[in-house]
Formats: structure tokens, sequence, C-alpha cells
């Protein structure tokens, strides 16, 4: 059994990322955390696009002033098409004479190993600095190549074109929605029942797509909700989190682009948000997202008895009563409250309810403690509900904003 000392054991973190999925999910799982994969959006590479062809055919019908390289995947893909038109050499020429913009290392290195070298990238890797950077030196009059990132910047664009520069867009790819959608509706579903911990975004489009997708099911505002309370959003980065911080939604960053620094980020502050640590019956009691540590031991605990155990927890040492601990029950908590109740009426008579209820309360804690594979942690307080078996004075709990 796991000893649950990996910073993400017992978590379940969903990643979203179409590219580089794979990275990500091995390194979270590296740090014990359970990845529910869900890609959000797919790549669409734009080779045999008409529309690359031309802007590339502009490039070379005159010299440049700028480039801006946005993305070192885009770059490398823009080259690659260029080659298949026989256009790669007197691309690369081109470029050699023209002023290079990297929004970050990746594109530095892009540009790099093809033999080319950029004059200048901002730190943030924000490509609205770029854009200011070029503002700052008064572009009018310059040709000026934007390597777009998966969509139109319109208003980065139209900013140039106002300041009197000639822009020429070139859409090496596009994201798009991912043909099938259940892997992405089934996250949807577990972050607004509770049973996700956090999310990870690595591109604006797969958080609009998992938006989207939420919309359809009429889930949308349910799933923000989760994130702006038990479901941590991690994005790799402002652009990312733009979208979810426009909707008072906060957001986990870290201080570079990077997944590693992602990763890192959400080691950070994922425990101090969702573990809580009591004391009970003199054992150490660790609440993580879908599990428990128990005296140092990683016990897996399902979705209805964590439940149970979280609002045993927000109350140690007191009792509560069956007819509250049924509100918390996940399958309560999975739909909108006016389809539940609807779903209620219609599955059975009013008078039946409560004592259905309190059955699936009683067969919650059943499971709860073989779950903790100790007696006397949860106590049955007769015609009045359960308990854990602890001084409520004596509460050693994680660092402050552990959630329970």
């Amino acid at each position: 059994m796991s000893t649950g000392s990996e910073p993400l054991a017992g978590f379940a973190v969903g990643v979203t990322a179409a590219r580089r999925h794979e990275e990500l999910a091995t390194l979270l799982e590296r740090r014990g955390a359970r990845v529910v994969l869900a890609p959000a959006i797919r790549l669409v590479p734009l080779a045999d696009d008409a529309e690359l062809l031309e802007a590339t055919r502009a490039c070379l019908a005159g010299p440049l002033d700028h480039v801006v390289v946005t993305t070192g995947i885009g770059f490398r893909a823009w080259l690659e098409a260029a080659d298949g038109h026989g256009m790669r050499d007197a691309l690369i020429a081109r470029l050699a004479e023209t002023d290079i913009l990297a929004r970050g290392p990746k594109a530095r290195g892009a540009i790099r190993s093809a033999g080319l070298q950029e004059r200048w990238s901002p730190d943030s890797e924000e490509c609205a600095e770029v854009i200011r950077h070029l503002l700052d030196r008064e572009p009018a009059g310059a040709r000026v190549a934007v390597q777009l990132y998966g969509e139109r910047q319109p208003e980065l664009i139209a900013a140039l074109r106002a300041a009197g520069a000639e822009v020429i867009e070139i859409p090496v790819y596009r994201w798009s929605r991912s043909e099938d959608s259940t892997q992405l509706r089934r996250l949807v579903g577990q972050a607004v029942a509770g049973t996700i911990d956090a999310i990870t975004f690595t591109s604006a489009p797969a958080v609009a797509a998992t938006l989207a997708v939420a919309a359809e099911d009429d889930l949308e505002e349910a799933l923000l909700e989760a994130m702006r309370t038990h479901v941590v959003a991690a994005c790799v980065g402002p652009v990312t989190a733009q979208a979810l911080t426009d909707r008072g939604v906060p957001t986990v960053q870290p201080e570079r682009a990077r997944l590693g620094a992602l990763v890192r980020a959400l080691v950070a502050d994922l425990p101090r948000r969702r573990s809580r640590r009591l004391s009970v019956r003199g054992f150490s009691l660790e609440l993580r997202g879908h599990a428990v540590v128990l005296d140092g031991q990683l016990r897996p605990i399902a979705p209805a008895p964590m439940a149970i155990l979280r609002a045993l927890a927000r109350r140690p040492g007191h009792v509560v009563s069956r007819a509250e601990l049924c509100g918390v029950l996940p399958g309560r908590l999975a739909v909108a409250p006016g389809i539940r109740d609807a779903w209620a009426r219609e599955a059975r008579p009013r008078e039946a309810r409560p004592q259905a209820d309190e059955h699936a309360v009683e067969m919650a804690v059943a499971r709860l403690r073989r779950g903790l594979g100790r007696p006397g942690i949860v106590e049955t307080v007769v015609k009045r509900g359960y308990r854990l078996a602890c001084d409520p004075r004596i509460i050693d709990r994680l660092p402050a904003g552990a959630g329970g």
C-alpha cells in the first residue's frame, strides 16, 4: 500500500491538453496524481492550405522588416510547408535578412535550429509584449509577418495595422475541438460532482472548448462555480487563463510557461487547498481529494464515503445529522438542483424519499468505515447522526486555506 508520500497522491487531476498530454500526465503521475485524460482540442496542420501558401509567397515578394515567431512548432511547420512547395531555401534567405522577434524559448530554439538568429525576445513570453515592442519602434511603412498560433489575433494585428504597418498573417495551424468529446464531457461532470480536484489547461482554445462542452450540457455555470470553489484551475500562463479570470475563476499559474513549472505550481497549491489533517483516536488522519492518509498509509475512498467524511471533518467531534449528510452525497450534486429535484419526484413518492436517503447515508458510512480499515473512527450517535471520534479542540490543520 502506498505511503502517500508523493505530494499529489490521493488527488485526481484532469488533463485537457492536446499536444504533449502524455508528458504532462507522466509528470503528474510521478508525483502521485490520478490523471484523467480528456483532450479538449486537436491540432490541425495547414501545410496544404492555400492561405498559408499565399502568405509565404507574400513574404518572398518583397523585403520583410520584422517577423514575429510565436511558437516553435508553428515555425517548424511553416518551414516544412515551404519545403513542400520548393520555397524553403528562399524563405530561410529572406528571414536571414529580417529582424526576427521570438515570443519565447521554444520559438528561439526553432529559429536557431534553422540556422537563424532572433534579435529580441520578451521575458513574459506574451505575444502582446512583442507587439508593444514593435509599436514602440514606430512600424509605419514596415512589412511585418506574424506567425499565428492556432487562432487569429485580431486586436494585436489591428494595432500594428493602425500604426501603419503592412501585416502578413502566417496561419500555420489551427485548433479545433476534439472529434469525440465523450472524455471531456465526463471530466466536466466529474468536476461538477466534486470527484476531480484540479483541471490543467495549456492553451486558451482548450479552455474555450471545455466551457463550450459544459454549456452544451447546461453545466457551464456549474463548472465555473466548481472551479471557483473546490476544483483548482491550473493554467500554463495568463493568456490561457484569461477567459477563466474574466469569469471570476481563480487560477494557479507558474512563473514560466512550462509543463514542469505548471506541475510544480500545482504541487505547491493543490494540497494546501484540498487537504486537511486531523487527530482521531490517536491516529493521524489526512483527507486528500479521493483518498485519506491514515497513519502514513494512503487509502483510496469512493466518492460517496469521501463526501460523508468531508462533511464530518468540517465539524470534527460534533454530531452531523443524517438529514444533513443526505445533502452532500455526490449523486445529489452532479446535476442542477431543479433537474435533480424533478428526477427525485419522478423516481419515488414523497413519503419514501427520507428513508431511502437515510439508507444511502448508512451505506456510505459503512463503506467509509471499511475503507478506513480502523474501528471507532466514525461513531454512530443513536437517533442523531454520526461524528468523527476526536476532541474538537485538538485539530491539526495543514497551512491556512486547506479545504475540507
